[in-house]
């Protein structure tokens, strides 16, 4: 697998990223009916995907990376709860339900793939290297 040296090269985050601005349109289009608490919390719960696999691949570990994976997973979920409340409420028709919630699966698949990658390796993370730096 080819090294990875900034987050905004995961696809998972990526992939959250297209999804939380899909998320967002339906808020500024005022789909969500001036529902403020689920506005706040369905905006959370999709930008905390994208968020947390940002801030654990910066802590620089990988048992820190995969805690912040899992967080971003649990996250996915959320938002799918989330969204059953608003096709329940009406906000957002079955189609549009469907489109968002098989992102987020998917989305919730490639971070469980990532975690199961970073467990089975031998890699630590940048913060483990063994940095050879010149004395002078």
């Amino acid at each position: 697998m080819a090294s990875i040296h900034r987050f905004e090269e995961i696809i998972s985050w990526k992939e959250a990223r297209i999804l939380n601005g899909t998320i967002g349109k339906l808020i500024d289009d005022n789909r969500l009916d001036r529902n403020y608490r689920l506005i706040s919390q369905i905006e959370g719960s999709s930008g905390s995907i994208m968020d947390n696999i940002a801030e654990g691949f910066e802590r620089g570990g990988n048992r820190e990376f995969i805690q912040f994976l899992y967080i971003a997973k649990g996250s996915s979920g959320e938002l799918r709860s989330q969204l059953y409340r608003a096709l329940d409420r009406h906000y957002i028709n079955q189609n549009e339900f469907d489109e968002l919630s098989i992102h987020s699966m998917k989305i919730s698949n490639m971070i469980q793939s990532f975690i199961g990658y970073l467990e089975s390796s031998d890699l630590k993370g940048v913060k483990y290297k063994n940095w050879n730096a010149p004395t002078s």
